[in-house]
């Protein structure tokens, strides 16, 4: 069938989004910081993005034809993204477990919010910190706590060698180096 033939609507557009896996809603642990950043983005959506693009969608509206009209169409897309980033921003914070790293400060066992450096069997070190799903950046050596990597490291101490299944077999990793972020000082 030809696509002259079918019927457009908004809904269309939400077709061309990638598909993503769904985050776990188990556990959702996040660092204060992340948390903050998080917050910070919901409210930054509602408090000043979504009425200055419902104030375009309403000024677009008012022009007449709304088939042929690129800022309302372009307005009414812009919205249910905002809507979408939303709705997932505040189901994450509802279930986040905000979680203090500092309590292992000094320590050289692995847990959440840990920075670990570790050398494979070639010996190539490596140095990342264990974050939440919702704050990793992986571009500044961040990986998730429910990460393979992560997941072998967990509870090892300096000095240990974990075990991690990789594609091509098993690969051993030794602990080198475990650091947390200093307490906050009381106020």
């Amino acid at each position: 069938m030809s696509k002259a033939f079918t019927r457009e609507s908004d809904q269309d557009d939400e077709d061309d989004l990638p598909v993503v896996a769904p985050v776990s809603t188990g556990k959702n642990y996040i660092t204060r910081t992340g948390y903050d950043r998080l917050r910070a983005e919901l409210f930054t959506l509602i408090d000043e993005e979504r009425p200055k693009m419902v104030e375009i969608v309403h000024w677009a509206a008012s022009n007449g034809d709304r088939s042929e009209n690129g800022d309302y169409l372009y307005g009414k897309k812009r919205l249910r993204e905002i809507d979408r980033r939303i709705r997932f921003l505040t189901q994450r914070l509802e279930i986040a477990e905000v979680i203090d790293a500092s309590v292992h400060h000094g320590g050289d066992q692995v847990f959440f919010g840990a920075t670990v450096a570790y050398a494979d069997e070639s010996g190539l070190e490596t140095t990342v910190t264990i974050l939440g799903v919702d704050e990793v950046e992986t571009a500044r050596g961040e990986i998730s706590w429910v990460s393979p990597v992560a997941r072998a490291l967990t509870k090892a101490r300096v000095g240990d060698v974990v075990r991690l299944a990789v594609p091509g077999g098993v690969q051993e990793l030794e602990v080198l180096a475990v650091r947390y972020p200093a307490p906050e000082p009381a106020s």
